[in-house]
C-alpha cells in the first residue's frame, strides 16, 4: 500500500492538556463547590437548609463517582495486571516496591493510610492509619503524595501536599513521625512537596510544587512534629525574568551520590523549562535552559554515566541530556491509541501521552508512565528501543469522547509508578536466595481507579522490532526509505499488528506536513516468518532543518515496540 498520510492541521489538544495540571485541580474544585455549601450566612430561612444538605449531597455523590473507583474492576491483558484496594475510595498515588523486604507500600491520599501488599503471599497486608490527615474527614478532599522512598534502615518517607510537611514510618516500631516544612506558599499556603531523594548518608533533599527552592533535611536532627533540621536552598530564578513567579514549579529531584550533586526539573508549565544542579560540596548552581518547546519537565532519571533522562509532562517528549556538551536527544512515544477516544479518528494526531514519572532500573533501562497515553513504557537505551504497555483500564469521566457513547474510551490515571531491583531481594539477610525476587518489579498506581497495577517484564513479548538503516540524512522534499523488520516470538498471537510512527517532528509524536507510508499496515504474523514492511517519508518543506528522531515499529492490542531512527533533515 503507497498512499500517502498526513496528520491534521496540529492544534493542541486542550482538554487532555489539562489532565496535565497535577491532580488537585479537579478535587480542588469539588471541594470549594462544598465549602460554599458548608458556610450558610446566619439568616438562612429552614427552607434553605435542606437544600445546602442536598448540594453537599450531590458534592459527594459526584466526587465519588470520579475519583472513588467505586464501579472499576480489576482487569489484566497478560502484561498488566491489576488490584483492586482493600478500602473503598483510597485515592491511591505515591507507591514505593521494597524488594528487601518483598513487599509494595502504597498511599491513600483519601483515607490517609499506609498500605502493603506482600509479593510473595500476594495478599494485602493490614492498613496502617497516618495518624493526622485531615482529609479522612473530609468527603470530597485528599492530600497528594506524588513520592515514596525507602530509606537505608527500611524505613518509609512520603510528602503530604495538605500538610505542608514529611512522613517517616518506622516498620519495626510501627510508629509514624511528622515533619512541618518551615515555609508556605504566600499564593497557595502548602508549598506542595512533591519529591524527595537521599544522599550518600541518608540526609534528604525535597522540592515542593508551589516553591522553587531545594530543601535540605538533616536526618540526624530531625525531630517529631517540629521543623528541626529542615534547611531552605532557594534556587536562582534568573532565566524566569518576566514569568509570574506563582507559575513556577519544580517538577522534581534525583541525588548523585558520586558526583556529590543532586539535579532538580524547573518549569513555568507551557512557558519554559529548565534543569538545575546543585554542587553540594561547593554549595553552587548550574543551570540549563531547554529548548522552547520542552517547557514542562517534570521526571528525572540518572544514569551511571551521570547524564540525565527527562520526561515533558506537557507533550509527548522524553530526552536524554548530556552533561558534557549540554547536548539534547529527544524521543517521542507512540501517538494516542483511538481506543482512549472512543475509536473517533483524529484526536490520536493532536493529542499528547504526557509522560511522567520515570525510573532507572538496575540494567540501565528506563521506566515511565504516560498519563495520558494509558500505558507504562520501557526504554532500552542501549539499543534505543521502546516497549509500551497498555493499560486495561479506561475510565469514561476522564476522556476525550460522549459520556452517552457505547464504546470504552478514557484513562485510567496511572499517575505514578516504581521500580524494584531484584537484585535487592538476595541482599537482606532475612530472605534466602532461593526467595528472592527474580524480576524486575513494576507496580504503578491508577488514583481514580482504586487500584494499583504490575507490569509482567518478564514475560516474553509477542514479536520484536529492528529497523535498516538506523540513521538517515534527506533533503526536505526527497524521499527515504526504511525497512522495518517484525520478527514474530516463539508463541505467535492471534492479535492482528498494526503498524505505527511518530516523530520529534512535533511535540505530539505527529508527523506534522510530512507524508509518510508503510507497504502494508496490518497484517496477522506467522510463526517463524519475519515480516519486512518498508517506510517511506517525504519531509514537509516546511520542516525545519535539523536532527530529529523516527520512532517506528509495530503494536497490537496489548504492547507496542518501536525502535528509534536518527534522521538528519537538510
Amino acid at each position: 500500500m503507497d498512499k500517502k498520510k498526513a496528520r491534521n492541521k496540529y492544534a493542541p489538544n486542550r482538554k487532555i492538556v489539562i489532565y496535565a495540571i497535577i491532580g488537585v485541580v479537579a478535587i480542588t474544585a469539588v471541594s470549594a463547590w462544598l465549602v460554599i455549601g458548608d458556610k450558610p450566612t446566619r439568616d438562612l430561612s429552614t427552607s434553605v437548609v435542606p437544600q445546602v444538605e442536598e448540594s453537599k449531597q450531590i458534592s459527594i455523590d459526584r466526587f465519588q463517582t470520579q475519583f472513588c473507583g467505586t464501579a472499576s474492576k480489576p482487569n489484566s491483558n497478560g502484561y498488566i495486571s491489576e488490584i483492586r484496594l482493600p478500602s473503598n475510595c483510597e485515592m491511591p498515588l505515591g507507591i514505593v516496591v521494597d524488594t528487601n523486604e518483598g513487599k509494595v507500600w502504597y498511599l491513600s491520599t483519601k483515607n490517609g493510610s499506609l498500605g502493603s501488599y506482600d509479593l510473595r503471599e500476594q495478599r494485602f497486608e493490614k492498613e496502617r492509619k497516618i495518624p493526622v490527615w485531615p482529609s479522612r474527614e473530609n468527603p470530597t478532599d485528599s492530600s497528594q503524595v506524588w513520592t515514596m522512598k525507602v530509606d537505608q534502615h527500611g524505613n518509609i518517607w512520603f510528602t503530604d501536599e495538605k500538610q505542608n510537611s514529611l512522613w517517616k514510618y518506622e516498620p519495626s516500631s510501627d510508629t509514624f513521625e511528622t515533619y512541618k516544612i518551615p515555609a508556605r506558599s504566600e499564593s497557595f499556603g502548602s508549598i506542595y512537596p512533591v519529591s524527595l531523594d537521599f544522599d550518600a548518608i541518608g540526609n534528604l533533599y525535597f522540592a515542593g510544587i508551589r516553591s522553587p527552592t531545594l530543601w535540605f533535611g538533616n536526618t540526624t536532627e530531625m525531630s517529631n512534629n517540629t521543623s528541626q533540621g529542615i534547611t531552605e536552598i532557594p534556587l536562582p530564578l534568573q532565566g524566569f525574568e518576566g514569568i509570574d513567579r506563582d507559575l513556577i514549579s519544580t517538577g522534581s529531584i534525583v541525588t548523585d551520590n558520586n558526583d556529590k550533586s543532586v539535579w532538580i526539573s524547573l518549569l513555568a508549565f507551557g512557558h519554559k523549562g529548565q534543569i538545575i544542579r546543585y554542587d553540594t560540596t561547593e554549595q553552587t548552581f548550574n543551570t540549563y535552559d531547554l529548548p522552547r518547546r520542552l517547557s514542562s519537565p517534570v521526571g528525572i532519571a540518572l544514569e551511571d554515566s551521570g547524564n540525565l533522562w527527562v520526561t515533558d509532562h506537557g507533550t509527548s517528549i522524553f530526552f536524554n541530556f548530556l552533561l558534557d556538551n549540554r547536548n539534547i536527544t529527544e524521543f517521542v512515544t507512540s501517538k494516542p491509541s483511538e481506543r482512549i477516544f472512543g475509536g473517533a479518528e483524529g484526536f490520536s494526531s493532536q493529542a499528547y501521552t504526557l509522560p511522567y514519572w520515570i525510573h532507572k532500573s538496575d540494567d540501565g533501562s528506563l521506566w515511565f508512565n504516560e498519563h495520558t497515553g494509558n500505558k507504562i513504557a520501557h526504554f532500552l537505551p542501549n539499543n534505543n528501543s521502546l516497549i509500551e504497555y497498555w493499560i486495561p483500564s479506561q475510565n469514561i469521566l476522564f476522556s476525550q469522547c460522549d459520556p452517552q457513547g457505547v464504546n470504552m474510551c478514557g484513562i485510567a490515571n496511572a499517575l505514578q509508578l516504581s521500580v524494584g531491583s531484584p537484585s535487592l531481594g538476595a541482599t537482606n539477610g532475612n530472605i534466602s536466595s532461593s526467595e528472592a525476587l527474580k524480576n524486575d518489579e513494576i507496580w504503578f498506581t491508577e488514583w481514580s481507579e482504586n487500584k494499583i497495577g504490575r507490569v509482567d517484564s518478564d514475560r516474553n513479548l509477542p514479536f520484536s522490532v529492528q529497523t535498516s538503516p538506523q540513521e538517515i540524512t534527506i533533503r526536505k522534499g526527497d524521499t527515504a526509505s526504511i525497512d522495518v523488520i517484525i520478527t514474530p516470538s516463539t508463541s505467535v498471537s492471534e492479535d492482528r499488528v498494526n503498524m505505527t510512527a511518530s516523530a520529534t517532528f512535533t511535540p505530539t509524536g505527529d508527523l506534522g506536513n510530512s507524508t509518510w507510508s508503510f507497504s502494508k499496515d496490518s497484517f496477522l504474523l506467522e510463526q517463524n516468518k519475519t515480516e519486512v514492511v518498508k517506510f517511506v517519508l517525504s519531509p514537509s518543506t516546511d520542516l525545519a532543518t535539523g536532527s530529529y528522531v523516527l520512532m517506528l515499529g509495530a503494536q497490537d492490542s496489548n504492547i507496542a515496540y518501536l525502535k528509534a531512527v536518527a534522521i538528519n533533515i537538510v
